[in-house]
């Protein structure tokens, strides 16, 4: 059962429960939190995992979690290093369709995805999405990038933007509206994030981001209150109606979440996107909610991008 006021991500997990199970790859479930997030996500029938990891650890854990896992293939790696690569190799192999991060650190897991000979770079840069259930906003709000690149340039922020959209297309949001966020709503050439917020627009309207409705610069406030936004005048698709919040930085976003997290009551899931499949990325912090909604949106991104592919063909 959810929170009072956390009834978003119910809806992200039955929209995927409607979907095929997706073939995840959880890279060194070695700790009773990664493994639950596992059986719990496969027993909803959102995914089949395959534990990749040291066997003994991996049956440790579930003996002492109280978890059964007979019914799931473990695939021996040595150690969580090797836990990556192997989960990376089953992905390039096409037995996996999703990666879930398990008890190890998150650089371990990108430095096998992001290894220029052997990984699963793509031509789009990689990055993150939180996606929060805010009791107080009324619908799931995407914040990108928080956790992946730390000071992205204009470039960078295109493929940014784009697989947020495309996050939001998997997520069932047809149109989503985009708020490129600054410290203010007016172009000033001395804040370079508006600058780079009014490029991002008009390369919008150009076709070079495609699927979404963009607006910016746009102050926090503006983006997601359409009474601030009313008060200043603001004429805008986007304004008060945010789907998703782009930031101007990895620190900027990385505060944005978390003060929504600690101060808002929001819980908060997490993927990476931009490479060959999606990656769940869960914490032990996170709340067995915010850890199932990460693997729901890893399966309905993987299932977006199958149909995708089956519609292109």
């Amino acid at each position: 059962m959810a929170r009072d006021g956390h009834d978003k991500y119910e809806r992200l997990i039955a929209r995927v429960q409607e979907l095929p199970p997706t073939p995840t790859a959880v890279v060194h479930p070695c700790d009773a939190g990664s493994l639950e997030s596992a059986v719990d996500a496969a027993k909803l029938g959102m995914i089949i995992p395959i534990l990749v990891g040291p066997p003994a650890k991996i049956r440790a854990a579930a003996e002492a979690a109280e978890l059964d896992i007979e019914p799931y293939e473990i695939v021996e790696a040595p150690h969580s290093h090797a836990a990556a690569e192997r989960a990376v190799e089953l992905v390039r192999a096409g037995r996996a369709e999703a990666l879930m991060k398990g008890s190890l650190h998150t650089d371990e897991l990108m430095g096998a995805v992001v290894d220029r000979s052997a990984g699963l770079r793509t031509e789009r840069r990689i990055s993150h999405c939180f996606v929060l259930d805010v009791p107080s906003y009324d619908k799931p709000l995407i914040i990108t990038d928080a956790a992946v690149n730390i000071a992205p340039s204009l470039r960078d922020k295109v493929d940014i933007v784009q697989n947020a959209i495309d996050l939001a297309h998997a997520a069932g949001i047809d149109e989503p509206k985009v708020a490129i966020l600054s410290a203010t709503e007016t172009v000033n050439p001395d804040v370079p994030s508006t600058v780079e917020a009014a490029a991002l627009c008009k390369m919008a309207d150009r076709g070079q981001i495609t699927g979404g409705v963009l607006d910016g610069p746009l102050a926090l406030d503006n983006a997601i209150d359409a009474e601030a936004a009313r008060i200043k005048q603001i004429t805008s698709p986007v304004a008060g109606e945010a789907d998703i919040l782009v930031v101007p930085d990895l620190e900027a976003g990385n505060m944005l979440a978390k003060s929504l997290s600690f101060l808002a009551d929001a819980d908060a899931a997490g993927i990476v996107l931009g490479a060959r499949v999606p990656i769940a990325l869960t914490s032990r912090a996170d709340t067995v909610q915010a850890r199932l909604a990460s693997m729901a949106l890893v399966a309905l991104v993987a299932n977006y991008r199958k149909s995708q592919t089956v519609e292109a063909v």
